[in-house]
């Protein structure tokens, strides 16, 4: 370097002027350590007297083995305070880092591995082939908080099999309201798609449909058009209900929303299906059980009155404990669905 050639003659600030080089980089000399201040090497107690840290390992370790092997260096920290250290957290975990001693976060996975979604459309010949169920958001006006909303849609008739509405979904929520969908029924081959929710991926409700012999299928992570079908529901049901009624109550809104579903499976035409209800194209695959309504189970909440003005008697199963009724109507006509 230049500098180093006539050092000697001028100084370094004439120098570093004249070539342009930072005088603050002529003067810098690096290190082999770490920067910052020195570590220290000791660790104080209460009483006054200092400890080599290699003893404050030895005690880390021996909190570790002690049953506490899932504590993080916070909680050590905690530890250590009880056997008078005056030490930080932060000194506590450079010390479990150096040594390899940190938890390792692991996500455990219970649910072994999950069928995600081959072809975002859906080509169900036949009711109860493929089905579709998800969570929506629910504005109690009144209230000035959300409910959540779980259904179930069959994708070949758009029929709405079951709903219930709740301050919050569990996985007990989704078992209760699948069984009473699928008592009677012949599940074993049944396709049900659903996002990844917590409630959907839950060991429980994977065992149960796995027992029941229902495939279950997921969408691929943040592409909720994967599961188009009910998403375009959840529109409708938005767009024609929950934006045009002001909700004063969880049980007004079970109502209300309840009353919406009846006119939706009777009465609500969908071009989709040839300008016919989801009942009415469900009597094209059934015409013989027209009367029996082989999709009684289908109703939550309260009674279903048909098209003709006839109480099918279908009740909610087990949604809620204030509101469950007797299946026996519900089981009887499953059993002749299945007999004939």
């Amino acid at each position: 370097m230049i500098i180093n050639k006539y050092i000697d003659q001028v100084t370094v600030s004439e120098l570093t002027s004249w070539t342009g080089y930072p005088r603050s980089s002529w003067y810098y000399r690096p290190t082999n350590g770490s920067r910052g201040i020195p570590a220290s090497t000791h660790t104080r107690k209460r009483d006054g007297t200092y400890v080599s840290n290699q003893e404050v390992l030895e005690d880390i370790r021996k909190v570790l083995s002690s049953g506490l092997d899932f504590y993080g260096y916070e909680k050590t920290t905690w530890e250590l305070h009880d056997l008078d250290y005056n030490i930080n957290k932060k000194k506590v975990y450079r010390l479990m880092k150096e040594a390899n001693l940190l938890l390792i976060k692991q996500r455990v996975s219970t649910q072994g591995q999950r069928q995600f979604v081959q072809f975002r459309t859906i080509d169900a010949q036949h009711p109860l082939e493929y089905l579709a169920m998800d969570i929506k958001y629910v504005f109690i006006d009144e209230e000035q908080r959300f409910a959540y909303l779980l259904t179930v849609l069959d994708i070949c008739t758009r029929f709405e099999l079951g709903h219930t509405l709740k301050n919050s979904i569990r996985k007990a929520d989704v078992v209760l309201l699948l069984d009473g969908i699928l008592q009677g029924v012949p599940a074993k081959g049944i396709i049900i798609r659903s996002d990844n929710g917590k409630q959907f991926l839950a060991h429980n409700v994977r065992k149960y449909l796995k027992g029941m012999g229902v495939v279950q299928e997921f969408t691929h992570i943040a592409t909720p058009e994967d599961n188009g079908y009910i998403e375009a529901h959840f529109s409708n049901l938005s767009r024609e209900f929950l934006k045009r009624n002001w909700l004063d109550s969880l049980y007004h809104a079970r109502i209300k929303i309840n009353d919406y579903y009846r006119i939706y499976n009777y009465r609500r035409k969908q071009k989709a299906l040839g300008r016919r209800s989801p009942y009415q194209y469900i009597k094209t695959f059934f015409p013989e059980f027209a009367d029996k309504h082989p999709f009684a189970f289908s109703s939550s909440l309260s009674r279903v009155a048909l098209e003709d003005g006839s109480d099918s008697g279908a009740t909610c199963l087990a949604l809620d404990k204030e509101m469950t009724e007797n299946a026996s109507f519900v089981q009887s006509v499953n059993q002749d669905f299945l007999q004939n």
